[in-house]
């Protein structure tokens, strides 16, 4: 696994820790779906699947919040530079849902009737 994917990844994990333990976010299903880290450590990119309440005033919140998120952060981090957060709106899981539901939908069309087998002569 390459250096930037492990980056990635362990970032993924600390940032959800820290959102999910030091925020609220009243009936809304906020989680990180995936980071993205430049080569240069310096910018990252959090794309965050928020299901459920205020997309724009949760991306907002987490924005306006990314300096102290990136200080819990680097508190259990340690990285030769501190990338700058920047989050993100993930919107593949609804994508994924009005997949499931289009697929549904096409299910419960009508089909047309099967080929009868042609008669066997005698």
């Amino acid at each position: 696994m390459r250096r930037l994917d492990r980056v990635n990844e362990l970032l993924r994990r600390e940032i959800s820790a820290v959102i999910q333990r030091d925020y609220a976010w009243h009936g809304a299903l906020v989680t990180v779906s995936d980071v993205d880290v430049t080569q240069d450590l310096k910018e990252a990119k959090v794309w965050m699947s928020i299901l459920g309440g205020n997309v724009a005033a949760v991306l907002d919140k987490l924005n306006r919040e990314h300096g102290s998120i990136q200080a819990r952060i680097m508190k259990r981090v340690i990285l030769k530079s501190t990338p700058v957060l920047r989050f993100c709106h993930d919107t593949s899981a609804v994508r994924g849902v009005d997949l499931v539901n289009l697929l549904d939908a096409v299910e419960k069309l009508p089909k047309a009737p099967d080929e009868e087998p042609e008669a066997e002569a005698l």
